[in-house]
């Protein structure tokens, strides 16, 4: 039995913070309290001066993703190790099967490729096309493999992109089985065409990436997506929310009742588009993403949706590619593989540019890095939160220690990093991972295969009920 004391700290969660130890045994949560005894043989922490938050959960990563014709560089073990850096203890990845791929398949292919993670982990699966088959595979996954979350890529023609007739099949199908539909919101068919555009006068570099994808192309799948989810009365989460017009969708959709949850990645609330215009095309495709980096004004939105609470949770869409790779695109940008890191830099990110500036106050850091992920995909409180039963995920974090980011101390095996340069207060000093110590002021501790696939159940008969009552009360149009 393996028992740890930690003595001194300040314990923050997504609705208080206040003083105390908390004692972990065998991976939980056991006790919280002031002055509490030692166990024999218990270790001990000394956590004074610092916090004591649950494990940051990202509910968006791509671990080893096959992808544009390359595979992401970290894999389960590296991703989730360098999470542990930074104070992430679990991921939510994401199982993308190929046009005609049978769902069960493919998520067997992540399950193998999963068992050497060092954190723990869960799966959004994507439906990447419609049949009978589809429909009983997502049955089979939400009530026997503990997935209650599809991905709905409406980007990517010819390739992974739902069309309109599969986006209704799947959403009414997670309705009827308590799962969770989540969309990657942009318009395929005007991406497509914009990059034959912006080709045909001449622009090839990275710099055409975000003029293919202005923030419309954005803002139109989200209220269409928006609009499906509202007809069928089913709750929707819009994955990596990058500007003004998706944003103000989702505050539109929540006004009138809609349940409708958004997430931003790390990347987006601080760093704007002017790095695709920077000479270097290393440099340049090393940001390559979509949505893409937005003009600085949209930074702003985004920020004020966390601190209203019309946007949720936090993420990184973690797909690291190297040079070589990106390299691919170098006769056309829409040939670049599309992903950038940040599992390992999006806690202390956030917390400097949030806590530190005043737009975020500890509990609420706490709410979009940790508490509400776990409460939206039903991992609540198991995970999110320190109380005596969770999981013991815990960040001791020092709100006064400095680093500035680069790929030189990294842990991610990616050859690029975009916070490259910035300097942040308030890090990770010791991660907690099931109450075991795998980071240790820079002592990198994660061990092969240690993390545990976690199942979410699905959502109870409340979740169609609430969606129905929402459909019910929406307003009515009046024959004419």
């Amino acid at each position: 039995m393996s028992t740890l004391l930690i003595r001194g700290g300040t314990v923050v969660n997504a609705d208080r913070e206040f003083r105390a130890d908390v004692l972990c045994v065998d991976g939980r949560i056991a006790a919280i309290g002031a002055a509490l005894e030692a166990p024999n043989g218990a270790e001990t922490l000394d956590a004074g001066g610092r916090y004591l938050m649950p494990g940051g959960i990202d509910p968006h990563t791509h671990m080893q993703l096959p992808f544009m014709g390359s595979v992401a560089a970290d894999d389960f073990f590296t991703g989730t190790a360098a999470g542990f850096a930074g104070g992430t203890t679990s991921i939510i990845d994401f199982v993308i099967p190929d046009p005609q791929q049978p769902l069960l398949d493919a998520y067997r292919t992540w399950r193998g490729w999963a068992e050497k993670a060092a954190g723990d982990y869960g799966f959004h699966v994507a439906v990447t096309w419609w049949s009978d088959q589809v429909r009983a595979d997502m049955g089979t996954l939400v009530q026997e493999e503990g997935v209650n979350s599809f991905k709905h890529f409406m980007a990517y023609k010819n390739a992974i992109m739902c069309d309109d007739e599969t986006l209704v099949n799947s959403f009414k199908r997670a309705l009827e089985l308590g799962a969770m539909p989540t969309v990657h919101a942009e318009n395929g068919e005007l991406v497509y065409l914009l990059q034959q555009e912006v080709l045909k006068i001449g622009i090839s570099g990275p710099e055409g990436h975000p003029l293919s994808r202005p923030p419309m192309v954005e803002g139109e799948a989200a209220n269409r997506a928006i609009a499906i989810a509202d007809v069928l009365g089913v709750p929707i989460y819009i994955v990596h929310v990058s500007c003004i017009e998706s944003a103000e969708a989702i505050a539109r959709a929540r006004a009138r009742g809609q349940r409708v949850y958004g997430e931003v990645l790390a990347g987006h609330l601080v760093i704007d588009d002017s790095v695709y215009r920077d000479p270097d095309f290393a440099t340049a495709a090393a940001y390559v993403m979509s949505p893409p980096f937005r003009p600085k004004g949209h930074q702003e939105m985004l920020w004020r949706g966390l601190q209203s609470g019309q946007l949720h949770t936090t993420a990184t869409d973690h797909c690291v590619f190297c040079a070589p790779q990106k390299a691919m695109g170098k006769a056309s940008f829409t040939q670049i593989p599309n992903g950038c890191g940040g599992v390992e830099d999006r806690m202390r990110v956030i917390w400097d540019a949030g806590v530190n500036t005043g737009r975020l106050t500890p509990s609420e850091f706490v709410a979009i890095t940790s508490a509400n992920c776990a409460k939206i995909f039903n991992l609540y409180p198991r995970k999110g939160c320190i109380t005596e039963g969770a999981d013991a995920d815990i960040v001791l974090w020092d709100p006064l220690a400095t680093k500035t980011i680069t790929v030189k101390t990294q842990f991610s095996k990616g050859d690029f990093n975009v916070f490259e340069g910035r300097t942040v207060k308030g890090l990770a000093a010791q991660t907690l991972s099931r109450g075991q110590l795998v980071w240790s002021e820079g002592d990198l501790r994660a061990v092969a295969g240690a993390g545990r696939y976690v199942k979410r159940p699905a959502f109870g008969p409340n979740f169609q009920a609430a969606a129905k009552r929402t459909q019910d009360l929406a307003p009515t149009a009046v024959a004419r």
